[in-house]
């Protein structure tokens, strides 16, 4: 049910080999997937040099989240290559240092909007061009990434934890328009894991160090475990299973003290 032989995916959020995208994209090329990978700007070099480890080799784009007309363009290729579209992943996130660096209360207008245009309303504007290419397969899924700083408090997350709250209710307002197309949205909220991103959040490693004291399995999980679960989303095994937010974080999220 996990098999993935025959499907298509756009994968969009690849920065660097720990990127959870980028353990999805393993995972899902491994079951057989032929696969289309974004890039924005500088991480170009990095995107085509992992690309060179899959099989079969990846469609590689440039994609920049907050330009409607790039959007465009890539599921323009998309199409041509594969004709249509049976999953997407949305890894895309981002918020200015200094926003982070700030308390929340001093949350700039502009850092905000930036924060929420690239990590919350990127999710519409690629829905937006996935739903007719997956309408050609008679269906598909769409799988996003967060975070707990969505639902609770997490320090030096700030507006990104907002960000993430966006995100999460995106999810749910997207399946329920997108639902009747047999399209199916999802998000996966993954433990604290050393990625580019995490690399921004002040204190971030004392986060890694609490969830093995207090998580239920006493431990942090891996980019594998939650590509795992991913794949099990994008795949016809999650076919029944829409707006929901998976949490892979070793249970961390269940604990109350």
């Amino acid at each position: 049910m996990t098999d993935f032989s025959g499907k298509s995916g756009l994968i969009v959020g690849v920065a660097n080999k720990r990127s959870i995208a980028w353990a999805i994209a393993q995972a899902t090329a491994r079951r057989g997937a032929r696969l289309a990978l974004t890039y924005q700007g500088r991480f170009e070099d990095h995107v085509r040099e992992l690309s060179e480890g899959l099989d079969p080799s990846p469609l590689v784009l440039p994609c920049d989240v907050t330009s409607d007309a790039e959007i465009a363009d890539v599921f323009t290729r998309v199409e041509q290559e594969f004709g249509g579209l049976d999953f997407l992943v949305h890894g895309a996130a981002f918020a200015p240092r200094e926003e982070l660096e700030a308390s929340f209360l001093n949350t700039s207008r502009n850092g905000f909007r930036t924060t929420l245009d690239i990590s919350a309303y990127s999710l519409v504007a690629l829905a937006r061009g996935a739903a007719p290419l997956m309408d050609k397969r008679g269906g598909g899924s769409i799988l996003t990434l967060s975070y707990l700083g969505s639902q609770r408090v997490v320090p030096g997350y700030h507006v990104m934890g907002v960000a993430k709250a966006a995100l999460e209710a995106t999810v749910r307002y997207l399946a329920a328009d997108v639902g009747p197309r047999n399209i199916r949205v999802n998000a996966v909220s993954a433990g604290p894991i050393k990625t580019l991103a995490a690399a921004g959040i002040k204190g971030f490693s004392n986060i890694l160090h609490i969830y093995p004291e207090r998580a239920p399995l006493r431990r942090n999980v891996e980019t594998a475990e939650v590509a795992e679960t991913a794949a099990f989303l994008l795949s016809d095994a999650g076919k029944g299973v829409t707006g929901e937010v998976i949490f892979v974080d070793a249970g961390y999220h269940a604990i109350g003290v």
